[in-house]
């Protein structure tokens, strides 16, 4: 079963929770290095699972430019009151955010 990271970092409430969405998004990561392995992606697009952002660094400034970004909210986002939430938003965006 596949898990919905994003619905996964919507739901952090607590650092147990926060944890348990780290873990499942390093697992993401690993799954799709192996996929990349066998049947590499285009390299103008998104890897097998979604990521935007390959490298550690890349990972990192697309997190950072998302949360700076938001910080305000956006039109289709409220940035969440539990700041456990926020930062699991924050990673999972590094994921997804060009």
């Amino acid at each position: 079963m596949k898990i919905d990271l994003s619905t996964m970092a919507d739901a952090v409430h607590d650092e147990p929770s926060f944890l348990a969405f780290l873990e499942a998004l390093r697992a993401d990561w690993l799954d799709e290095q192996r996929k990349e392995k066998e049947q590499p992606s285009s390299p103008y697009g998104p890897g097998a699972n979604g990521w935007e952002n390959h490298t550690i660094g890349d990972f990192l400034d697309a997190a950072h430019s998302w949360g700076e970004a938001s910080a305000e909210g956006l039109r289709y986002y409220k940035v969440p009151d539990n700041p456990w939430c926020r930062m699991a938003q924050i990673l999972w965006m590094g994921k997804i955010y060009e």
